[in-house]
This record gives structure tokens, C-alpha cells and sequence, in this order.
């Protein structure tokens, strides 16, 4: 059993139990208070009124487990177990989808979060560079690297912001201040970092079209051997339509020839 699982039944026993000494709660008291008058207070109206306090205090310790089980966020879906996650990451798909499983896992956790966009934001970026990866050769690798590093350190930031941000209602008012500043910074560092990171992947991507131009021209050599090659394929068909087309012409001389035997 994963831990979201275990995390919804917990919650729904609480539910569960919160409603029945609620019910119980509701029910010793109404009797407590109609039974009393008739016979005059005694052992047993001693005993209804403390079954009916009990009833009650337990279910309002119930309610408050509920409500603070409910404010804490489920935990996010389970990748499955890690054999069958090495079986899917043995081929190409797989291992797509296993990303973008991760991917919307980390999501996940910051919903309701104020730095969503800007994570988003970090995700596509993200994936932007990985398709830029493989093209970033020379000085483009050391930046590749200081991508990677950047990711890793802004992804554990937004973790943080959010962690902290769920931590703000559970303060109290005399801490809730400082916390509350801290959070901004954080959320200020994490929106600037991903900024910069999505400048970083437009220099990549700038290095990347550069890098494929040539030095000397505008045009790749490619492009003139396209031309080149598409010239000489156009001269070989026409040449060989010419050869289809002409008449095979009989000089005049052997024609007249030709007759004169006859």
C-alpha cells in the first residue's frame, strides 16, 4: 500500500469516527437532559452526564485530527514498484512517459502553490534544453552543465517555497510574520532563478542556430550542393527527353542512291 493510499483511508477512518461519537455525543446528552428532571439528579445522571461529556469531547478531538489531516496535502501518486519502472525505462516510450510521469508528480505537490507558473515556466524551459543537448557542442557543454546544476537547485527551491507556503496557516500569529518573510524571499529567489534560466536556454538556443551557419557565407554548404545537385538531375532528364524526342534524319545523297537501285 502506497503512502496517498493510506494517507485517504486514515482520513476517511477519522471522518468515519468523527461522526460516530458524534452521534453518540448528540444522543447521551438528549438523554441526560430529558431523563434528569424526572428522577432528580443520582448515580446513574452522574453517569449519562459523563457519557454524554466524553461523547462529546471525543468527537470534537475527532474533528480537529479530521481538519488537520484534511489541510495537510495527499501525497502525490506512486511510480510503481522499481522493477517495473526499470522495465519501462528499458525503452524509448517508456522512458518518456516515466518523465512525464515525474514530471506532473512534482507538479503535484505544488498545487494551490503561488510559484506554479513560474514552475511551469521552469518546465518548459527544462524541456527546451533537453532537446538543445545534443547540439551544444564546445563551449555549449559547460553551459549544458551549468543547466543541469541550475535546474536541480531551482527545483528543490520551489519544493521549499512550497513546503513553507503550506506551513504559513499552521503558525501561529506571533511567528506567522517572520515566516510569511521568509516565504517571500524565497518565492522572489525562485522566480528570478528561473528568469535566468530561461535567459540561459535562449543563449543555448541562440548558440545553437549560430553554430549552424557557416563561417564565410550566409548558407550552409549543404544548401549550394542541393542547388548543384538539383541542376545536374534537371540537365540529365532534359538531355535524355531531347534523345526520346529528336527524329532519326536520313542524309539526302544515300536517299537518292536508295531510289536509283530501285
Amino acid at each position: 500500500m502506497d503512502e496517498r493510499t493510506r494517507y485517504f483511508r486514515r482520513l476517511k477512518r477519522l471522518r468515519g469516527a468523527a461522526r460516530r461519537w458524534s452521534v453518540l455525543g448528540g444522543g447521551l446528552t438528549g438523554a441526560a437532559v430529558v431523563l434528569t428532571p424526572y428522577a432528580g439528579i443520582g448515580i446513574a445522571d452522574a453517569a449519562w452526564a459523563a457519557a454524554a461529556g466524553g461523547s462529546v469531547v471525543l468527537a470534537w478531538f475527532r474533528w480537529s485530527d479530521h481538519r488537520v489531516l484534511a489541510a495537510t496535502p495527499a501525497p502525490p501518486p506512486s511510480l510503481g514498484s522499481p522493477k517495473l519502472t526499470a522495465a519501462l525505462e528499458s525503452f524509448p516510450a517508456g522512458r518518456t512517459v516515466m518523465q512525464e510521469v515525474r514530471r506532473q508528480r512534482s507538479r503535484y505537490a505544488l498545487r494551490g502553490s503561488g510559484i506554479v507558473d513560474a514552475w511551469d515556466r521552469l518546465d518548459r524551459a527544462s524541456q527546451t534544453m533537453v532537446g538543445l543537448a545534443g547540439r551544444l557542442t564546445g563551449p555549449g557543454e559547460a553551459a549544458l552543465l551549468e543547466a543541469a546544476t541550475a535546474e536541480e537547485w531551482l527545483r528543490d527551491l520551489g519544493q521549499r517555497v512550497a513546503s513553507v507556503e503550506r506551513a504559513i496557516p499552521l503558525t501561529q500569529s506571533g511567528q506567522r510574520d517572520g515566516l510569511e518573510q521568509a516565504h517571500a524571499g524565497l518565492t522572489v529567489q525562485f522566480t528570478e532563478g528561473v528568469t535566468e534560466y530561461e535567459k540561459l536556454v535562449a543563449a543555448a538556443a541562440s548558440y545553437v542556430a549560430e553554430d549552424g551557419h557557416p563561417v564565410a557565407d550566409t548558407r550552409h554548404p549543404a544548401y549550394f550542393g542541393l542547388i548543384e545537385a538539383t541542376d545536374r538531375l534537371r540537365g540529365f532528364a532534359e538531355g535524355l527527353a531531347e534523345l526520346r524526342t529528336t527524329e532519326i534524319r536520313i542524309p539526302s545523297d544515300r536517299a537518292g542512291s536508295a531510289d536509283t537501285s530501285r
